[in-house]
């Protein structure tokens, strides 16, 4: 395994559920996967008016907190997070710093008036955890509706997209990873 995924979680997310991300994390991108210490990000950070979490504020946080990281990080948050150019996001990634988050908070069921499904809420988070880590490793969005890649517009997008790349996307990651240091 040449890479490194450090899962890094803000606040409190289920120990469990972050360890079942980290193994399915592991075969997808044949990098190892670990689960980190907690980074502790106070509800004063959001944005009184909107009640969310500006992403690159969080983003300026986690590098902070792992100014020298191995690898590449992964936050998971359950915070709402939003950027300039959008309502919300379900997660970000910066591939010049190595960073890819995942808000949970609109993967959730409940959010849409559903009950609680755990499992559609794991599938939801590994997919989107999936398309960050491949912003992050260098790939763009995919064209493919049902690739990794390609970008969510709402959670109907989210939920018929595949938890893993496409052929062309496949190879594109092949290719950048094998032209790293």
């Amino acid at each position: 395994m040449e890479s490194q995924i450090r899962i890094v979680p803000i606040n409190t997310v289920d120990a469990a559920f972050l360890d079942r991300l980290a193994t399915c994390l592991e075969e997808r991108f044949l990098a190892s996967a670990r689960v980190e210490r907690s980074l502790v990000v106070p509800r004063s950070t959001l944005n009184a008016t909107r009640g969310q979490l500006f992403i690159a504020t969080l983003n300026a946080k986690i590098q902070r907190a792992h100014p020298d990281a191995d690898g590449v990080l992964l936050a998971v948050t359950d915070f709402d997070c939003y950027k300039t150019s959008h309502r919300f996001v379900f997660g970000d990634a910066d591939e010049s710093q190595g960073i890819a988050v995942v808000s949970i908070h609109r993967l959730r069921s409940e959010f849409y008036g559903e009950p609680a499904d755990p499992n559609l809420l794991f599938q939801r988070t590994l997919k989107e955890s999936i398309h960050e880590l491949g912003h992050a490793f260098g790939l763009k969005h995919c064209y493919n509706a049902r690739c990794a890649m390609y970008y969510s517009n709402s959670i109907f997008e989210t939920d018929n997209k595949m938890p893993h790349f496409c052929e062309i996307c496949d190879r594109r990651l092949t290719r950048t990873r094998n032209e790293r240091p």
